[in-house]
């Protein structure tokens, strides 16, 4: 533990500036609890990406040589970091590395990042291939809450326009549901919640399979408020679905999600690591959004401070400030940050 926090405090990604300990000071510290629930944490090796180009590729310079661990105790440095005297609990994941993924050595690395840290519980990265015996074996034998697909391992080849069963068929959601567990859905398709075929796709499987839990992250893919807008009615008509705040930095899109489905529905993660301790910003313009880092702009900062704060404060900022316009209870921000995602875990 001690040398994770050393190495972690040696980061400058991990150390806060003076304006990041400003921006908690100032906005932040009064709206986390004592207690936190993250339910969107990655846990993983560099190795268990089997992309033979995997050093030349997308990753490479923020996971492979910034990041190429993330374990419980570099979790917990981070969270001490930048969430200080918090105690943090977790609903934790591998990465998905694509186009390949060593599942079977990230799922048992998974597993053992939790085991003996109740609450705190596991989802089996899963891919289209694997059968649902495999998948009822691996949940037994690692003690799974739940499986987490991904858009990237679609049958398709598409990740950006595949439909939900192209990456989750219907033989794993029926394993979940024979069992009561959760699915952590990262949504496909350009418009996210507002595609048409990703509302009827859940209107159906979330009737078929309804001992699912399922969550949506990410606000169901939601970096921007238009789409919760537009899907807003839709909804409202699941109620085996939950909904997770991770890295949307947009303060009226959390708004517009906890309006449209209530503040019992949503709950918080952090999609460490890397993407929380990353410096930087999700934004949303038009019908898009995107990340912004102070590597990838060229805007004239000279009339300001340009530094960049944490993804995650970015993130908690948006959820502070849609707290306040909602006039959220204190009991009901507690429900936000952990009650909810540990009656839900705790569920299964």
């Amino acid at each position: 533990m001690e040398e994770h926090l050393r190495q972690a405090a040696e980061r400058r990604e991990v150390t806060p500036s003076d304006l990041d300990r400003r921006i908690w000071g100032e906005e932040l510290e009064w709206l986390v609890p004592s207690r936190v629930f993250d339910v969107h944490a990655h846990v993983y090796r560099w190795e268990f990406n089997t992309d033979p180009d995997k050093d030349r590729g997308p990753l490479a310079e923020t996971m492979g040589r910034s990041w190429p661990v993330s374990d419980w105790e570099l979790l917990d440095a981070c969270d001490a970091a930048l969430l200080p005297g918090r105690a943090v609990d977790r609903l934790c994941f591998g990465f998905p590395f694509a186009p390949s993924c060593d599942f079977r050595a990230s799922n048992r690395f998974a597993a053992a990042q939790v085991a003996g840290r109740r609450p705190s519980r596991a989802l089996l990265l899963v891919e289209p291939s694997m059968t649902a015996e495999a998948l009822e074996r691996q949940i037994d034998e690692l003690g799974m809450a739940g499986l987490k697909p991904y858009r990237f391992y679609s049958r398709t080849g598409d990740a950006v326009d595949c439909r939900i069963t192209d990456f989750l068929p219907e033989p794993q959601i029926a394993v979940a549901d024979r069992r009561g567990l959760i699915v952590m859905l990262h949504l496909s398709r350009r418009q996210g919640i507002a595609d048409p075929q990703n509302l009827d796709d859940l209107d159906r499987l979330t009737e078929r399979y309804a001992h699912v839990k399922w969550i949506l992250a990410h606000c169901a893919r939601s970096y921007a408020a238009w789409a919760i807008e537009q899907a807003g009615s839709r909804l409202r008509r699941w109620p085996n679905v939950w909904y997770d705040t991770s890295s949307v930095c947009e303060s009226d899109a959390i708004e517009a999600l906890v309006q449209s489905v209530g503040p019992d529905r949503v709950m918080y993660g952090s999609d460490d690591l890397p993407v929380g301790v990353l410096r930087g910003k999700y934004i949303a313009f038009g019908r898009a959004w995107a990340f912004l880092s102070e590597k990838n702009h060229s805007l004239n900062l000279a009339h300001c401070d340009p530094r960049m704060t944490f993804t995650r404060y970015e993130q908690l900022r948006a959820m502070g400030r849609a707290v306040r316009r909602l006039g959220l209870s204190r009991a009901q921000v507690e429900a936000l940050f952990f009650e909810t995602a540990r009656r839900l875990v705790d569920s299964i």
